[in-house]
């Protein structure tokens, strides 16, 4: 009679603590992936439009849109004289849609109902740039890798028709080796007249404007640098004051130390989130929209990653690898990788 009610007593403790488990660990959505095949192109930068179509550009100079039934509409190769652009940024502000060239000379074109028009051009043997994204309808700002010391930043006010470049004399200063990473598109965040950049390399920080561009602050953080290929690579904020960072070492994707933080006051601070847990390297993290800021997805050539906790734990949803992704709304999300679009179908 003792040895059955050990043994009961036993099995109520062990139940009751895989039932404490069970309620810890984050509820996992179950999710399908359609994947439209891109032959021969490198998808980096893609934005979600409210048709829940979605606005790409690619490596080999196509633009175009992916409709939800997953037709195809697309232009290109667009030449600028003999160069074939390489696109790994985009962005949309409710008129028109843009897309930005890496390397040299910088093509930013502008896609309309007049159709396709040449906006902003650059040249200069170090010109690279990496992200870009609008405050709204008439404010939008691009960045770059660093020229004479300081970010290359890109500023419009007239709804994308007319770009400037910021001078260094009003940026803060860059490190030597600290740049940016053109892995996703989303070295930008923005939130009201707010907006963070992020670098990698032999620094990975936060640059800071209030006031989309006239005044900036420097924040670091305790995202690995110091190598040529780590820091962050993808920041996101919910709102003005919650937002995260994400990143690692793309030469050693699985380290999971210093590669994910959170801020809750704007970005003045940063805090280790999962250190030294999954996931490991992550090109792309994104809020779910409609979730108050409690679930994310990450991506990257690993794996697709989950939280439901605000990015303070994780789940692999998927091993399929995916450079960036963009949400529709909380159960739709498209996805880009190397020759490949997907559509992310949530369901919980």
């Amino acid at each position: 009679m003792k040895l059955n009610l050990v043994a009961l007593i036993i099995v109520l403790a062990y139940l009751s603590s895989y039932a404490q488990d069970k309620a810890l660990s984050p509820k996992i959505p179950t999710i399908k992936i359609e994947v439209i095949p891109m032959e021969g192109a490198s998808i980096r930068a893609i934005e979600a439009q409210p048709d829940s179509s979605v606005f790409y550009a690619s490596s080999n100079g196509y633009i175009g849109f992916i409709r939800f039934s997953n037709t195809i509409e697309q232009t290109g190769p667009i030449r600028y004289d003999t160069i074939i652009p390489h696109f790994r940024a985009v962005a949309s502000n409710g008129k028109n849609h843009y897309a930005l060239s890496v390397a040299n000379p910088a093509l930013l074109y502008q896609l309309g109902p007049n159709g396709l028009k040449l906006v902003y051009t650059e040249v200069n043997p170090d010109v690279f740039y990496d992200s870009m994204t609008f405050f709204d309808e008439n404010n939008g700002i691009a960045m770059g890798d660093p020229i004479n010391g300081c970010l290359s930043v890109i500023i419009t006010h007239d709804g994308g028709t007319t770009w400037e470049k910021l001078p260094c004399s009003k940026l803060p200063a860059i490190t030597p080796g600290e740049a940016a990473f053109a892995a996703s598109n989303t070295n930008i965040a923005t939130a009201d007249k707010h907006a963070w950049l992020v670098t990698g390399g032999k620094r990975a920080r936060v640059f800071h404007t209030p006031d989309m561009g006239q005044s900036w602050e420097v924040i670091e953080t305790p995202i690995i640098e110091g190598g040529q290929m780590t820091g962050i690579y993808s920041v996101d904020f919910q709102d003005s004051m919650n937002g995260i960072i994400f990143g690692g070492d793309w030469n050693d994707k699985a380290r999971n130390t210093g590669n994910k933080a959170i801020t809750r006051d704007g970005g003045k601070s940063w805090q280790l989130v999962a250190d030294g847990k999954e996931p490991g390297y992550r090109s792309c993290v994104q809020y779910i929209p409609e979730t108050n800021g409690k679930k994310l997805v990450a991506v990257g050539a690993t794996g697709i990653s989950y939280s439901n906790d605000g990015g303070l734990s994780w789940e692999k949803l998927s091993d399929d690898g995916f450079y960036t992704i963009r949400f529709v709304n909380k159960n739709l999300a498209w996805l880009a990788g190397n020759n490949k679009i997907a559509k992310l179908i949530i369901n919980e």
